[in-house]
């Protein structure tokens, strides 16, 4: 069941400062980066924001020349395989996942390296990225859900990683069918206290 959230601004942030909210692919290696699921802008004092967090997630790959494969439905413990048809590239189910907590995509051309996406909600969530002939790719990605105020951020940006390190709360949505996320902190002046971000209003699922 889809989750449904609500972002509530109860801080004293007067920068009209932007929030993400993104998840990490805890099968990813150091080196991947999160990239930007949601971002709420422009949200001010005592506004609020509803979304959705959707337990389905879709596919694609793309390749070298900027092609994408069509949205596919996903599920931890399947693998997928980009290969040629008559066509060009073709990326379809290929069978069980060599781990029961991963979506995986192996890559079958003969040549070409391929692009690995992961969308949940029709936006962008996870990616990774030159994916070589022979090699797969393997997302896993826990019920949770990260957070923070940014300056600067569009929805699909790869985060780098001193924007990573300075967003570190971290939401579970295990056992939750609905919830409020509840920022304060900020403000200006030297009495400002760093954001932080809670849940409220908690329905079990």
């Amino acid at each position: 069941m889809d989750i449904k959230l609500t972002f509530r601004n109860s801080s004293n942030d007067t920068n009209n400062s932007s929030v993400v909210i993104f998840q990490k692919n805890v099968a990813a290696n150091f080196e991947e980066k999160a990239v930007a699921w949601t971002v709420i802008q422009n949200c001010g004092q005592n506004e609020y924001h509803p979304f959705t967090y959707p337990i389905g997630m879709t596919l694609s790959s793309s390749d070298s020349w900027g092609n994408y494969t069509p949205q596919l439905p996903a599920e931890h413990g399947q693998m997928f395989e980009a290969a040629m048809a008559a066509s060009g590239d073709h990326l379809a189910y290929a069978g069980p996942a060599t781990s029961a907590s991963e979506v995986q995509v192996r890559n079958n051309l003969a040549q070409g390296a391929i692009n690995a996406h992961i969308f949940k909600a029709g936006k962008l969530l996870a990616i990774k990225t030159a994916v070589a002939p022979g090699q797969s790719a393997a997302f896993r990605l826990e019920p949770t859900l990260w957070i923070g105020a940014v300056s600067e951020m569009e929805e699909g940006d790869v985060m780098n990683s001193a924007v990573l390190s300075s967003l570190n709360t971290e939401l579970s949505l295990l056992g939750i069918a609905s919830a409020d996320i509840v920022m304060t902190g900020g403000g200006p002046g030297p009495d400002s206290t760093p954001f932080a971000f809670h849940f409220e209003n908690i329905r079990s699922a």
